[in-house]
């Protein structure tokens, strides 16, 4: 992990600098306790001179030692590990936190194009993976370079010339861990991003298996998903390949190590420059200081996956938000005159969508925005409630430009009914008091009853209290979007948007829904996006637009009497729909 990540780990790391402090104490208590049994065994060894020649009084004393050793050491390493464990945890909860807070200020353009199953395994699959890689690493860290630094101080306690040998050959088990783990850093990064787009893939089946089924595409779709995860299995099988390399490879340099230990204390012994007792100490050293190399290099797999995650999380973390209302944002309150003036956008420069748009709306009038698919009609909409902000002109309400206003003001004053119902999880009364949580049962039911969504909650299992799965699956399409209704009705806010509001009812409920709309819309200003005739009939204002431009507007006998683009759409719709 390089300084930048380590600089950016920190601001997560630093509530949780004491539980730091305290691995790092039990790392240092059972390091020293581990370092200090080979001493206890050596000095045991040499009271054993020989047959007959056993110093039974001092073995049993050293060996009271190496017990109470062992349980200090025990007990230390069992605190580490709590600590190490909330350490972890805690960041990742964090992280997760943050994430899912820095989802809520992301732009919409960013959402647009970025597959929501790709944000989802950044959020979990990658934050669970560097969680476990941080716990492992931060289980080895502490006592590994505790026990590394330990052991040399010992060892050259004990023989200069033997410890020089050790420290000139320690180069080469970590030369060898770096050279490998840089080969496969970059099959641990292909492997988290092919785990996020399939995700994304399972998430878009999922959501689409219905139509996936209809078409009769289980076929290709399980071609498309099995070129991914043989893409996957290849890159994990390379990166967890050549990352097992590491701790063989490590392993015969430390072995190597031994054997020379070995060999230079027996050559020391024989010139009775060290005894037989020293000479396991030597040893018992020899190995405990290859330990955290070996231990290191066995979960390389884990530390180089938990870093490809890590990347992937802060690409996420460190995204362009939305920007911020300004200091000196006023909050909308008498609300209702709007006004588009001059209004240029686009999604890429390559493609300009609206073009010098002017509409001016009076407070209580119904605009119906009518014109082909892909005209710019629900991108109106979004630059209104400001999810998109405009690349050219300004959109003003009550005279000020929206974007000297708070968005949350903003928004509030809307009422919004769109095509795509959104449920989410929960009651169906939790659904319907989205808006205005504090609703009384009765302020629902009469909410409820306005959108004619009463008479089938009462059907429902358990009335208002039924839960619903997320998207409400178990509901019909109209019966979602009259619930969606029902929650516009609960707040009426100032000024309506109802995109498509009607798509998914049937006429009959349809014509009920019309008249709720219209004592909904009194004295409320109404935007309506709409391809039924009867919505477009009732509007006061009707913009007709084609090709990111409004090239008529007026009330529907004003249009049909200029014969031009409404008329003809208008007559091509009224024989579909009478057909």
């Amino acid at each position: 992990m390089n300084k930048n990540e380590i600089k950016k780990i920190a601001p997560f790391v630093k509530p949780y600098l004491g539980f730091v402090f305290l691995s790092f104490i039990c790392a240092g208590v059972s390091s020293a306790a581990a370092l200090a049994v080979p001493i206890f065994c050596g000095k045991a060894i040499d009271f054993m001179l020989g047959a007959g020649k056993v110093g039974f009084s001092g073995v049993l004393k050293f060996a009271y030692f190496i017990a109470a050793t062992a349980i200090i050491a025990a007990a230390a390493q069992q605190l580490m590990a709590v600590c190490n464990n909330k350490i972890t945890f805690g960041i990742s909860r964090d992280m997760r936190r943050a994430l899912f807070e820095k989802l809520h200020k992301l732009p919409l353009s960013y959402l647009d194009t970025h597959p929501s199953g790709d944000l989802l395994s950044r959020m979990i699959s990658d934050v669970d993976t560097f969680s476990d890689g941080m716990l492992m690493g931060l289980s080895q860290l502490f006592t590994g370079i505790i026990t590394i630094v330990g052991t040399l101080a010992v060892m050259l306690i004990y023989n200069v010339s033997i410890t020089l040998i050790v420290a000139a050959l320690t180069p080469l088990s970590l030369f060898t861990a770096r050279f490998i783990s840089k080969k496969i850093q970059r099959w641990f990064t292909a492997q988290a991003s092919l785990r996020g787009k399939q995700t994304a893939m399972i998430n878009e089946v999922t959501d689409g298996l219905k139509v996936i089924c209809s078409y009769s595409h289980e076929d290709e779709t399980l071609e498309e998903f099995d070129v991914l995860n043989e893409k996957f299995k290849k890159a994990g099988f390379r990166a967890t390949f050549f990352s097992s390399l590491t701790n063989p490879s490590t392993r015969l340099i430390n072995n190597i190590i031994y054997a020379v230990v070995s060999l230079a204390g027996a050559l020391f012994a024989v010139g009775g420059g060290i005894t037989i007792g020293q000479i396991s100490v030597f040893l018992s050293y020899a190995g405990q200081y290859a330990k955290p190399f070996n231990e290191i290099s066995g979960v390389i797999t884990e530390l180089q996956n938990a870093k490809a995650s890590l990347v992937r999380i802060f690409e996420l973390l460190e995204e362009t938000e939305e920007t911020e209302d300004s200091p000196s944002a006023q909050v909308l309150e008498n609300t209702g005159n709007v006004c588009f003036d001059n209004v240029s956008f686009s999604y890429t420069r390559e493609k300009p969508l609206l073009q010098n748009i002017s509409i001016d709306v009076k407070s209580g009038q119904r605009i119906a925005i009518v014109g082909p698919t892909g005209c710019g009609k629900t991108t109106l909409i979004n630059l209104l409630m400001r999810f998109y902000d405009v690349c050219g002109g300004k959109i003003t309400a009550d005279g000020k430009d929206i974007r000297n206003l708070t968005r949350k003001s903003l928004r509030k004053s809307f009422g919004m009914v769109l095509q795509d119902t959104w449920l989410k999880s929960g009651t169906v009364r939790e659904n319907i008091a989205y808006g205005k949580p504090d609703a009384t049962d009765e302020e629902i039911r009469k909410a409820s009853e306005g959108a004619y969504a009463h008479s089938f909650i009462k059907r429902l299992p358990n009335g208002y209290d039924t839960r619903i799965g997320e998207g409400g699956t178990e509901l019909s399409a109209g019966q979602k979007q009259l619930i969606c209704i029902a929650r516009v009705m609960l707040c009426l806010p100032p000024m309506l948007i109802l995109d498509e509001a009607t798509s998914s009812i049937d006429t009959r409920t349809e014509i009920k829904i019309q008249s709720a709309f219209a004592k909904m819309m009194q004295g409320r200003t109404s935007f309506i996006v709409a391809h039924r005739l009867s919505t477009i009939r009732e509007a006061d204002v009707i913009l007709v637009m084609r090709g990111g431009n409004i090239i008529e507007q007026g009330t529907h006998k004003e249009l049909l009497s200029k014969n031009g683009f409404y008329a003809m759409l208008y007559n091509s719709r009224a024989k579909n729909e009478n057909e």
